[in-house]
């Protein structure tokens, strides 16, 4: 007899999405994950009052091992924050990931890459679901199911409300502090002629608590989101396990590593390392939900596959705006991620989504890094300057990858990342677009701060193997099912047909949903 009816290999949103219908339909269900946890925990007080009295933040800023110092050269603040280093801590050793021009990034923890994230969240409207090979409706109930454990924050009637699509569940917006405000209420004045240009502007909808629930407490406004949060305001799906722990037919089991997937008559057997040691589990259905790099090399290796594949991976920008009319406004503790996002058309149905940041709680070195004066001079400057600025993000669809994964001989899975020609020029037009924008909000938008980043730079990317409604070899059906390997499903973003400029988490999750509803129904005795 199989260990259980369905093994899923992560605990990461897509697999605890999946778990729950399988589960309420009386399967038993073992989750897989690296089993890692943290060591370091965030701060409880607010950044402004940890700043000048809290003894102990060089353990959550530098890090015990100075684990900031020694990864300076990453990509992006969440690599280097101490609080979250066991999120991303061995993944690439570990799933044997190689990396060129391309930055890998994945998780072994209890919840994966939620536990560092920036919140963001959307759905997708059934027009721009017609690529994927099933009907837009089959969603619903996931995109609902979704948003319920999450905790949705942002219902607003503004410009954004039908591009994000979830204020039937949001709580209203968390408070906005000065600068925002003052942005939001330039564009509501000069709406008609900023809209004109293709450009709107909205508050943020983000999976963060506006009210206490269960477990969890709401957002304070501490300024600490970077470093993660106490209060559990933030949803990780590692807030998800006590709830599956309610179900007898459930067993987690942190630490197994999987390695390949062999089947076994009318079952099937992942083989993997447990603590160090050969483990192996059987199970009559598996699926993989381990983010889209590790369940990529599984499927692959268990499928005997070299053949190169394609992986999405959306182009992203950074920049720093400067209100002019706020220099010298006092520092205020705030919700640290995004307060308000905008899209913008940029032609040839190309278009671009970003949020602005406080930087309140973003370390100084972290813009230090790009002054262009020596480090005493930078610090002076950004001191003064860095309270009436904001931090922004621009992302582009996935149509522009050009990047790559193969299996390689020895096991290891190769990811080369690239992005067409016409993505730089997109770029160009992208920053001409948000500096006149910004401009009529009342902010300048710093010259030589639009930085574009590599591929990968996202930290999300999908479609190694898409659902398709006729699926050949390297490719999944429209239950996620993966051809070749009939009986192994993949939920996360490696089944994604498409990767949307738009937050794409709340759609792994909704049909994630979707697919461990198909398998309960299949799996009826």
């Amino acid at each position: 007899m199989p260990d259980c009816d369905v093994l899923i290999i992560g605990s990461g949103p897509s697999g605890t999405s999946a778990a729950f219908p399988l589960l309420e339909s009386g399967k038993s269900v073992i989750m897989a994950d690296g089993g890692k946890t943290p060591s370091i925990f965030p701060p409880e007080k607010p950044i402004l009052e940890s700043r000048p009295n809290d003894d102990r933040q060089w353990e959550w800023k530098i890090g015990r091992d100075f684990y900031a110092l020694r990864h300076v050269e990453t990509s992006t603040p969440k690599l280097r924050v101490p609080t979250h280093a066991y999120v991303f801590e061995d993944f690439e050793k570990t799933n044997r990931i190689i990396s060129e021009n391309f930055i890998a990034v994945g998780s072994l923890a209890t919840g994966g890459l939620s536990n560092a994230w920036g919140c963001g969240i959307a759905r997708l409207s059934h027009a721009e679901l017609r690529v994927f090979p099933f009907a837009p409706e089959e969603l619903d109930d996931g995109y609902a199911a979704a948003a319920q454990r999450m905790g949705v924050s942002g219902k607003v009637d503004d410009d954004l409300s039908a591009f994000f699509g979830v204020d039937t569940w949001a709580e209203p917006p968390l408070p906005m502090e000065t600068l925002h405000t003052h942005i939001l209420r330039n564009y509501s004045q000069k709406r008609d002629a900023i809209t004109a240009t293709g450009f709107r502007l909205g508050r943020s909808r983000v999976a963060v608590l506006g009210r206490d629930r269960k477990n969890r407490l709401c957002c304070h406004g501490t300024g600490n989101c970077l470093w993660g949060c106490a209060r559990k305001a933030q949803y990780s799906s590692a807030y998800d396990l006590p709830d599956l722990k309610n179900f007898s037919s459930f067993r987690h089991k942190p630490g197994f590593i999987v390695e390949e997937i062999v089947r076994e008559g009318k079952t099937f057997r992942a083989h993997g390392v447990l603590q160090g040691t050969p483990y192996a589990l059987s199970a009559t259905k598996i699926i993989l939900a381990a983010g889209v790099l590790a369940s990529t090399r599984i499927a692959l290796r268990s499928l005997g596959l070299q053949k190169e594949l394609p992986i999405l991976s959306a182009p992203t920008a950074a920049f720093l705006l400067w209100l002019p009319r706020l220099f010298g406004t006092k520092p205020s503790a705030t919700f640290g991620f995004g307060q308000l996002s905008y899209t913008v058309d940029l032609g040839n149905d190309i278009a671009g989504y970003g949020s602005t940041f406080c930087t309140t709680g973003i370390p100084l070195s972290e813009f230090m890094r790009f002054m262009p004066f020596a480090r005493p001079y930078s610090a002076m400057l950004l001191r003064g300057l860095l309270s009436s600025c904001l931090v922004g993000n621009l992302f582009l669809s996935g149509s522009f990858s050009l990047s790559t994964v193969r299996l390689k001989d020895d096991g290891s899975l190769l990811v080369r990342g690239g992005f067409s020609k016409k993505h730089s020029e997109v770029m160009r037009h992208a920053a001409a677009k948000l500096r006149r924008a910004y401009w009529v909000c009342g902010a300048v938008l710093l010259p030589t701060s639009f930085t574009v980043g590599m591929p990968g730079g996202d930290i999300h990317c999908a479609g190694t193997f898409p659902m398709r409604a006729q699926p050949v070899l390297g490719t999944t059906s429209p239950s996620g099912e993966i051809h070749g390997l009939e009986g192994v499903f993949i939920v996360d973003g490696a089944c994604l047909p498409e990767l949307s400029e738009k937050p794409h988490l709340m759609t792994l999750m909704a049909n994630a949903h979707r697919i461990g509803r198909h398998l309960a129904k299949e799996l009826l005795p």
